[in-house]
């Protein structure tokens, strides 16, 4: 893959992730602000209605993970999951711990941690494990031809 073309996916692979963010970060507030939820479980479900939107964009925009030749939904989505629930364990884990170390607003931990834990984790498990590119089976010659 051309330096450009793996930067352009990464750049697509970062709106993706804004995108989601968006969803998972609102949510959070949503649920730890107006329902009085803990941060660190209103991560966990804005982290899985995030992902909902950030596997649907990275399937079919930003990876272009979705023809014939590619690793059915199915497998994608369950190695989908794993990165998810790791994501969102490091996420949680991560801004409870900076929040009380720092002795900083959940919110601002939160964008700390969310920063590494995407680029360091989800990029590159997403890119290189759940929306792998696969080659295309090649066909073997048959016995007969190989006696021929």
């Amino acid at each position: 893959m051309s330096i450009m073309k793996s930067v352009y996916v990464f750049a697509k692979a970062q709106v993706s992730a804004f995108s989601g963010g968006m969803l998972d970060y609102g949510t959070m507030i949503l649920c730890t602000e107006l329902l009085h939820i803990h941060y660190t479980i209103s991560i966990a479900i804005g982290g899985v209605v995030g992902a909902v939107a950030n596997f649907s964009i990275n399937r079919y925009w930003t990876f272009n993970a979705n023809s014939a030749h590619k690793t059915p939904v199915g497998d994608q989505l369950t190695k989908f999951i794993f990165v998810v629930a790791g994501s969102i364990a490091l996420k949680s884990s991560g801004t409870w711990l900076l929040t009380n170390w720092l002795h900083l607003d959940y919110k601002i931990t939160r964008i700390m941690v969310d920063i590494i834990v995407s680029l360091s984790f989800n990029y590159v498990l997403q890119k290189y494990w759940v929306f792998k590119k696969t080659a295309p089976e090649l066909k073997t010659p048959q016995k007969e031809e190989i006696n021929a």
